[in-house]
């Protein structure tokens, strides 16, 4: 593989949030050893980015078609919303692999223009599910009613994959999924691409605690408000929250307990530090679909991670962690780890998992050998 035709589902620059993190540094990986790359990517707010020039040989922008039309389509949303005939054109005018990040991408998988390309498809996630569970936690009702319904379109828009030639599976566990839905189709495990090419982690003792996301997202705005209500309601060490967006309940919230400081829109230089310097990066979850990049980056340059069950299932992440369900047990974990020093012991032990599992260059070797 010289060339390749990599369509995003928007615009992976700046990689300040889970997808586009796992696009962008695929993107820089695949540009240091020497693939010439096509960037497709649809536009709905992030605006065109001359960081991409940098390693792409061309790039082209396509504006998302959001709106009732997409809407009320068979179609999932997120598949329909990404639709374009100019895409169609683009692709036709090689013969280069195309990579389509995400079922998102898809609407042209199973175009019989398309019957003798190289057809990759990144699955970030098993999309049903993470739709279905959106639906479990929403509290507004029209919004739950759409992710039910996009959950349905999804499950059946699945079948498109039949038509790819590989598909890469984020986790263990969607690769089961996978494997066990479609036996006919080549499936392999390929941990998310992301910033780190080396374990920083620093030994010793930080000061405070940190849970970080995108706090413009229900999962993690529920996370962040459960880790205050159950973890940090009645102990008085340090508690930084720090993401994109917070909701301005998530920030009254906040405001009634002293102990509890709310950081919003950093810097990835800024948030990195906050990682590298809290004395636990707790991250939760109640929902165990794909690969938490904030948790690869919290074992690449943070302390210790407590996590709970749902955060590492499918990884082998689990024995860098220390894993609670339990929340009475997860704020005891808490309070022991808080005055727990980390060592140079430990720091041995996430090099040899992490820069042997969930490498940049061990996941673009497992893609190029596939081939």
């Amino acid at each position: 593989m010289k060339a390749i035709n990599i369509i995003s589902f928007d615009v992976p620059y700046p990689a300040n949030y889970g997808g586009v993190i796992d696009v962008f540094y695929k993107i820089k990986h695949f540009y240091n050893k020497g693939i010439k790359i096509h960037l497709h990517c649809f536009e709905y707010g992030r605006g065109e980015q001359s960081e991409l020039n940098k390693y792409c040989a061309s790039v082209h922008y396509y504006k998302r078609k959001t709106g009732i039309k997409s809407q009320i389509s068979s179609q999932p949303y997120i598949v329909k919303s990404r639709t374009s005939n100019e895409l169609k054109s683009n692709l036709l005018k090689n013969d280069f692999p195309i990579l389509f990040e995400g079922l998102h991408c898809c609407s042209l998988l199973n175009d019989v223009a398309f019957k003798n390309r190289f057809k990759i498809v990144r699955n970030h996630n098993i999309e049903h599910d993470y739709y279905n569970e959106l639906a479990n936690v929403e509290k507004n009702s029209i919004k739950r009613k759409y992710f039910k319904t996009e959950a349905k379109k999804l499950n059946q828009f699945e079948n498109t994959l039949k038509s790819a030639n590989l598909c890469l599976a984020v986790s263990n566990s969607d690769l089961s999924y996978f494997e066990k839905t479609y036996p006919d189709n080549n499936f392999i495990h390929v941990p998310c691409f992301h910033s780190n090419e080396e374990v920083t982690t620093q030994p010793g003792v930080g000061n405070y605690v940190l849970y970080q996301g995108n706090l413009s997202v229900i999962e993690n705005i529920n996370a962040a408000e459960f880790i205050i209500n159950h973890i940090f309601n009645d102990i008085t060490i340090p508690l930084k929250i720090a993401g994109l967006n917070p909701p301005s309940e998530l920030n009254q919230l906040i405001k009634k307990h002293p102990h509890i400081e709310l950081i919003e829109n950093l810097s990835d230089d800024e948030m990195n530090e906050l990682i590298a310097n809290a004395q636990i990066n707790l991250l939760y979850t109640e929902q165990a679909t794909g690969l938490k990049l904030k948790l690869l980056n919290a074992l690449y340059i943070g302390k210790h991670c407590v996590v709970n069950s749902k955060m590492v299932e499918g990884t082998s992440l689990n024995t860098l962690c220390l894993v609670e369900g339990d929340p009475n047990r997860l704020k005891t974990l808490v309070e022991s780890t808080f005055s727990t020093a980390f060592t140079e012991e430990e720091i041995e032990k996430r090099k040899a998992v992490l820069l042997q599992d969930y490498s940049n260059e061990n996941s673009f070797q497992k893609i190029i050998e596939s081939f």
